[in-house]
């Protein structure tokens, strides 16, 4: 590669793929962004600096290869670009719209922080991907071997399930996923809105995994369709990767008034409406924003899901009450701009109360007014009152996004033995990933806790490693017992 091809940061300036006026895009759930056209995905990956430590990848949870593929793509070689982006992750087309880079691979680039403004790594990948999919360039799931007498059932079909799936498939074990809902990828495709990522990019994944020999059972539920025990006696291996689905309430007078809702089941009933399902919640106004004054509590990437969806769905108003200020705000800081581009207004360092209820039904939240004090044990500075400084704002639909709890799995399954931390979440062996059932494993967010989806695919790899560890030993055991 000659050196003229790369290192063009400092003549050639960051640009992001053009993003749809607000006006255009704030009715519908298409994605926001406008697609690279090849000259420019060209373009912005030759800003790449080649670094000798490249911090971008070494602050991706996938250690994806980053500076390659870059260097790849400034060279016109997209197809090599794409299998080294799919040689360390799933679902690269995934990361590239939902990861948040500023806060990983971006936040971490060299030149970003020599102000030349990062290399546009999650455009670039994303950009890769889609052609391989226009191009016919994703192959299909073969198995590499035969492992058929072994079988392995799945807990979960969000990103640690399927992911664990892939890659045991691809050792050709008989890989059976498990779902409570009647469509996998979980929170990828019921918590996460269409404008962040349309639900084909997610269906055809699950498509793949499917011709690929991987059996989905939908609508089915542990403990209530069988138990973990029985699964367990089915499968030679189990894995839980059911992600934290309890959501985290407010303790505040009022708070059980009709219209004040979590904000799971607020997203569930947009996402099915997208897919043209009948959803009687939505449709009786129950969890529908239109012509309504909307608050969403929160100041995570959830509630910013939450409040954009709020403005497709036509609120009259929606308003972001958040305990600390913006630049202490969980959330993605691109995702905050969205929002404010499409008209959502947020009461920074403000907490709710009380709810006003009138007839049993929500009719505004009174709320105090914080500032920050001291920092707490996590570091972060904690809000405290203002006394004097209560105000009120007008609701008649309430979103509680406040993050997410493990659901208790052990009564849930009938599975008294599986043991748990005090957060909640399974406890595992950090080095074998298993539970303290043997031969049941976990990953993703039900082990580490509420986290992010490139955390909850690095998990699947990682326990998918594991999990073919202990079934080749148990398929070594029994090969020799029955040469005895």
């Amino acid at each position: 590669m000659a050196e003229k091809d790369m290192l063009k940061f400092v003549g050639v300036g960051q640009a992001f793929p053009e993003k749809r006026p607000a006006a255009e895009r704030d009715d519908d759930f298409l994605e926001i962004n406008r697609a690279y056209i090849l000259a420019k995905a060209e373009e912005q990956a030759s800003r790449c600096s080649q670094c000798g430590v490249p911090f971008c990848q070494v602050h991706c949870p996938l250690h994806n290869n980053i500076p390659d593929w870059l260097r790849l793509t400034a060279e016109g070689r997209l197809q090599e670009a794409y299998e080294l982006s799919e040689a360390t992750s799933t679902m690269p087309e995934v990361c590239g719209r939902i990861c948040p880079q500023d806060r990983l691979c971006e936040g971490n680039c060299v030149i970003e922080q020599s102000g030349h403004g990062a290399v546009t790594i999650g455009s670039v990948e994303k950009f890769i991907t889609d052609t391989a999919w226009k191009e016919g360039w994703v192959r299909p799931l073969r198995p590499l071997s035969d492992r058929s007498g072994q079988s392995v059932g799945i807990i979960g079909a969000g990103p640690a399930g399927v992911t664990a799936a892939e890659y045991l498939r691809r050792r050709g074990y008989e890989v059976h996923v498990y779902d409570r809902h009647d469509r996998g990828g979980g929170l990828l495709t019921y918590g996460i809105p269409g404008f962040k990522l349309e639900k084909e990019i997610v269906m055809r994944r699950l498509a793949r995994l499917e011709e690929g020999g991987i059996v989905f059972h939908y609508d089915f539920e542990v403990g209530r369709d069988m138990t973990l025990a029985q699964l367990r006696a089915k499968h030679d291996a189990l894995l839980v990767a059911t992600g934290v689905y309890k959501a985290r309430d407010i303790k505040a007078p009022g708070v059980g008034a009709g219209g004040v809702i979590p904000a799971l089941d607020y997203l569930i009933a947009s996402n099915r409406k997208s897919f043209g399902d009948s959803v009687p919640a939505f449709e009786n106004g129950s969890l529908n924003a239109e012509g309504k004054h909307v608050v969403v509590v929160g100041g995570g990437d959830t509630a910013m899901d939450c409040v954009r969806t709020a403005v497709r769905q036509g609120a009259a108003s929606v308003k972001c009450l958040y305990r600390r200020d913006r630049a202490n705000m969980p959330g993605s800081q691109r995702e905050v701009a969205n929002a404010e581009e499409e008209g959502v207004v947020f009461v920074w360092l403000s907490a709710p109360q009380a709810f006003d209820d009138n007839a049993g039904k929500v009719a505004g939240v009174r709320a105090q007014q914080m500032r920050l004090g001291a920092p707490d044990a996590s570091g972060r500075r904690a809000p405290e009152v203002i006394e004097g400084g209560d105000f009120r704002v007008e609701a008649d639909l309430v979103i509680k996004a406040l993050g997410f709890d493990p659901e208790d799995l052990p009564q849930m399954f009938g599975a008294p033995d599986l043991t748990v931390t005090r957060w909640g979440t399974l406890r595992t062996d950090h080095k074998t990933m298993m539970t303290s059932v043997d031969g049941v494993f976990a990953a993703g967010d039900i082990v580490r806790g509420a986290s992010l989806v490139v955390w909850a695919i690095r998990d699947g790899r990682d326990v998918a490693k594991t999990m073919h560890t202990y079934l080749a030993a148990r398929a070594g055991a029994s090969a020799t017992k029955a040469a005895a």
